[in-house]
């Protein structure tokens, strides 16, 4: 997995249904307009959008643009005229992403009774969707408030950083240095706060261990999602390593 911070900014952005919203500092004027794109343009903005999930699952978020309008087999001005800047289209995966995430441990959370079930769901289904390789930078970095928690040091620009603050209990996104929000706050902490149900229920039910916070849970994901050439060798390394890692999570009774 490769993951690289990157500037984020939302001079213009992508709306529901393929509605192009074009705002005030993008060189047209200070007005903003919504206009639904003709079939064609709707066709290539899916290309766009799928190449940009294969190509930032593959090289990471620090992928340029051409490598997008190469995959999706149309000129990068293509991609320009859909995506006012890199930092637009990166913004739109990573909110899906986060999104697509958050459904997943809602439906785990609804429809599994047992609370290990309910989160062992959640963490195949996700790494089965490759959901780890595009997920945010700011969303792994999460924080959760932890009594004795402390921030690991072995690679801050990968692994999630766990610190304590008062209140016990929230969870808070941590700001790194030169690193701006990713999603917006609202889709991160929807994310946080389902993922954290199926945490806390885990560990209330004694199936998880104690020390294992949301953050290890999301690790987990960007773990377990290689990217291999090999669809069929991808998944299987996938579903091996999401094994060994799950027995990592369980608790294990006293000797």
């Amino acid at each position: 997995m490769h993951i690289q911070d990157t500037h984020w900014s939302s001079a213009s952005t992508l709306g529901p249904g393929g509605m192009v919203s074009a705002a005030a500092g993008n060189g047209r004027g200070d007005t903003s307009r919504s206009t639904p794109l003709r079939v064609d343009a709707q066709r290539n903005l899916e290309h766009v959008l799928r190449a940009a999930r294969e190509v930032f699952g593959e090289l990471g978020y620090g992928a340029p643009m051409e490598d997008v309008a190469r995959r999706a087999r149309v000129g990068v001005g293509t991609v320009y005229r859909r995506f006012s800047s890199k930092d637009v289209l990166v913004r739109r995966i990573a909110e899906e992403e986060t999104s697509r995430l958050t459904d997943q441990a809602r439906t785990a959370l609804g429809q599994e009774d047992e609370p290990w079930s309910a989160l062992s769901r959640f963490l195949r289904t996700s790494v089965a969707s490759g959901a780890g390789r595009l997920l945010p930078p700011q969303v792994l970095r999460v924080g959760v408030a932890e009594e004795g928690a402390a921030g690991s040091a072995a690679d801050g620009a990968r692994v999630p950083q766990q610190r304590s603050q008062p209140g016990g209990g929230e969870m808070r996104l941590l700001a790194d240095e030169g690193l701006q929000a990713v999603v917006d706050d609202t889709g991160a902490a929807a994310l946080l706060e389902v993922v954290g149900q199926l945490v806390d229920r885990a560990r209330a039910a004694g199936e998880l261990r104690p020390d294992v916070s949301v953050s290890d849970v999301l690790l987990v994901i960007a773990t377990a999602a290689p990217s291999l050439p090999d669809p069929a060798h991808q998944a299987a390394a996938s579903s091996r390593l999401l094994d060994i890692l799950l027995e990592g999570l369980r608790s294990r009774p006293a000797s």
